[in-house]
């Protein structure tokens, strides 16, 4: 596997999740392949959940882990080619990253969307340049439109509190006070559509419609409340407006409406479902206090999983190696 930033990339689905609970029982039985292998993990953006479930996985593969964070203690990156670089980035891309693959084996990256061009967001222009040019293998820690990682670790944790064979697994839309990219979401849905025994339901309010080859085979529920009925799984994330029915509106914050808000009434109209969500997370924004807190809670499991999913990436891209 050179690549990992879509759910194929993977190969069959099955055999990986077979792998995941492998390593999850036996975290070190791979150690061997990561001796005297370099990770460098590369974050344009903020992380605690990614930067530490990552570092773990390659460490528990017997890896040197370098981390660099571009936005404090490298110099600022100019990503865009043409331009007259006379403002305040003293680097390019096109140099920074081979010299990056010079350090290291494999290279993780983490950028986020700008929400203002969606072209450009929808291109993976960062993550692209980082696969043509490091001349290593490259996976996703989340992107400009996807985090598989994240998606693979819901995955996982749907397979291990399931009580029904083909569970109901609703993905909501819930509001936020600031515009937050698609990444989560269309991953979620593309993850949960490869898999071959789950019931996956989107609910948003109208003018949210994610991306279409995202959505897949999902049903699209407008009426949150009918979406959530015999729900096993809620799994809750905003996401702002994706301009897919108006593309000048993407990015943008449309709909603030708190009815959205996941709360007891909410998981009342579910088959007693489970709640996730990948955190961070605004309390009674997206979620109540009350639900996040239940029992029926799985966001602490969901994260640790993190550090699984990540473990069967990286172990398939070493075997490459």
């Amino acid at each position: 596997m050179k690549s990992f930033i879509n759910v194929e990339d993977i190969g069959p689905l099955g055999k990986a999740m077979a792998e995941a609970f492998e390593i999850k029982n036996e975290r070190f039985k791979y150690q061997h392949l990561g001796k005297n292998k370099t990770l460098m993990m590369i974050f344009f953006n903020n992380s605690l959940r990614t930067r530490l479930s990552t570092q773990k996985a390659a460490m528990n593969l017997g890896m040197n882990v370098i981390v660099l964070d571009v936005n404090a203690g490298a110099w600022k990156l100019e990503t865009e080619r043409g331009v007259v670089m006379d403002g305040d980035k003293s680097e390019h891309l096109l140099e920074a990253i081979p010299v990056m693959g010079c350090y290291c084996d494999l290279i993780g990256v983490r950028s986020f969307a700008g929400l203002t061009d969606r072209e450009y967001d929808y291109a993976e222009t960062v993550l692209n340049q980082f696969i043509k040019y490091s001349g290593r293998p490259v996976f996703a820690m989340e992107t400009a439109t996807v985090h598989p990682l994240q998606a693979f670790a819901d995955l996982i944790t749907i397979e291990e509190h399931k009580t029904v064979e083909r569970p109901k697994v609703v993905l909501t839309w819930a509001p936020h006070c600031r515009a937050l990219p698609q990444a989560v979401p269309n991953s979620f849905a593309q993850w949960m559509n490869a898999a071959p025994d789950v019931d996956l339901v989107i609910t948003h309010p109208k003018g949210y419609e994610l991306n279409p080859k995202f959505i897949g085979n999902a049903r699209v529920e407008y009426d949150q409340k009918k979406a959530f009925e015999g729900a096993d799984f809620i799994y809750a994330k905003n996401w702002s407006n994706p301009g897919v029915t108006n593309p000048a509106d993407y990015g943008k914050i449309t709909c603030e409406d708190r009815s959205w808000t996941v709360d007891t009434e909410h998981m009342s109209w579910t088959n007693n479902g489970k709640f996730m969500h990948c955190l961070p997370v605004r309390r009674n924004l997206i979620v109540t206090d009350d639900v996040i807190e239940s029992p029926n809670s799985l966001v602490i499991p969901e994260a640790a999983n993190r550090e699984i999913s990540c473990s069967v990436v990286i172990k398939r891209m070493l075997e490459a190696l």
